[in-house]
């Protein structure tokens, strides 16, 4: 055999073995980390949520960002701070934790807003507050353009609504490309993915800490099985694309908005934010001194609160 055949005989091997490696990884990835909530099927989509409190309380409805999961908002203690008084869904957004990206489908803020309304009214929910964090805040945005599903009021935290020069975006998209992503994935991707982790977290919540409860409870193995990588890679590619076509449609939001940033969020400008107050003519701008990215966990209490704020204002409108 000559020099160059051997190589490649060893490098189809290396290969082989890691895309059973990362097979074998996610499978037992999802063994340690079984749903914590519940599934239903819409649109041949199966997604899965979590609900909390009182059934028959007015609802409010909670979207994460890119790459992380349903968990993300219990650790923050979002949940707990809601559940009190409202009934709370969280979904595990296309292609996150264990609801199903498929990939006949583009997923665009758009296309996932409207599998969420759809899915909402299988569920029976009314007139909810609608919350997004990240590349979540998109995807509630896209509710609040629609006219066919009313909604109270929209809280959104640490979003990106307006196009810029980020190239980190598109370099993190690659995973995405079809083929020639799909054999990264399997591979090479969730090592590399595995050793940015640590990394990437503390970027997330700088200028703070990464909370006792995230670092021990949040479930990352799930976010570094393939399938996950590929729906993070897309929605990396889809941000500016999809906050360029949002740019001219903010006034068209007619319920009332909450606006949250922290003000040394290293991920996305806070500029976004005070753009966005510009653009809608009416919101309420908080942002959240000494805090990062993860907005969700340094100021939950006044989250919570703007959330509970839209419920009563409608709820004594509804009186009236």
């Amino acid at each position: 055999m000559s020099t160059t055949a051997t190589i490649l005989a060893i490098l189809a091997t290396a290969l082989v073995v890691l895309v059973i490696a990362n097979v074998v990884f996610s499978f037992v990835a999802e063994r340690k980390n079984p749903p914590i909530g519940s599934f239903i099927e819409c649109e041949g989509v199966r997604l899965h949520y979590f609900e909390r409190g009182n059934p028959a309380a007015r609802c409010v409805v909670l979207f994460h960002g890119n790459g992380t999961m349903i968990q993300d908002f219990i650790l923050s203690g979002l949940v707990d701070h809601l559940a009190g008084r409202s009934r709370v869904i969280c979904f595990d957004r296309p292609g996150f934790g264990y609801s199903q990206r498929p990939r006949a489908r583009i997923w665009t803020a758009t296309s996932q807003a409207a599998l969420f309304v759809k899915a909402l009214n299988q569920l029976g929910v009314r007139d909810p507050v609608v919350l997004g964090h990240s590349w979540g805040a998109l995807v509630a945005a896209a509710i609040g353009f629609q006219n066919e599903y009313p909604i109270r009021g929209l809280v959104l935290a640490s979003g990106y609504y307006f196009p810029t020069q980020r190239w980190d975006f598109w370099m993190l998209s690659g995973p995405a490309i079809p083929v020639l992503g799909d054999l990264v994935r399997y591979t090479v991707a969730p090592i590399i993915s595995w050793a940015i982790l640590p990394g990437l977290i503390r970027k997330l919540f700088a200028p703070r800490s990464v909370p006792d409860n995230f670092k021990h409870d949040f479930p990352a193995s799930l976010t570094l099985r393939p399938k996950q990588l590929r729906a993070a890679a897309e929605e990396s590619a889809f941000l500016i694309p999809e906050a360029t076509r949002f740019q001219s449609r903010y006034p068209s939001i007619r319920c009332p908005v909450h606006i949250f940033h922290g003000t040394q969020d290293h991920i996305i400008e806070p500029e976004q934010a005070g753009r966005l107050h510009k653009a809608l003519g009416r919101s309420d701008l908080h942002l959240v001194r000494d805090a990062g990215h993860m907005v969700t966990y340094a100021d939950s209490t006044a989250i919570a609160q703007a959330v509970e704020s839209l419920q009563s204002a409608m709820a004594k409108s509804d009186r009236a």
